[in-house]
């Protein structure tokens, strides 16, 4: 099973493209993660604001 896995391994090594893909989409996971984070955030606060402003009213 190790040389099994060793192999499959070693195939990325020589190809560069997939290692290369494989950066681009833990880049775009991370930005995808913060994107919905930062939505969340956000609309936390707009919440927040509108309630304030419908309670003043």
């Amino acid at each position: 099973m190790l040389i099994w896995c060793l192999a499959y391994l070693q195939r990325f090594n020589v190809d560069r493209r997939a290692v290369t893909t494989i950066e681009y989409a833990l880049i775009a996971a991370v930005i995808a993660v913060e994107i919905v984070n930062a939505m969340l955030n956000l609309g936390k606060h707009v919440t927040t604001t509108f309630n304030r402003i419908a309670s003043e009213l």
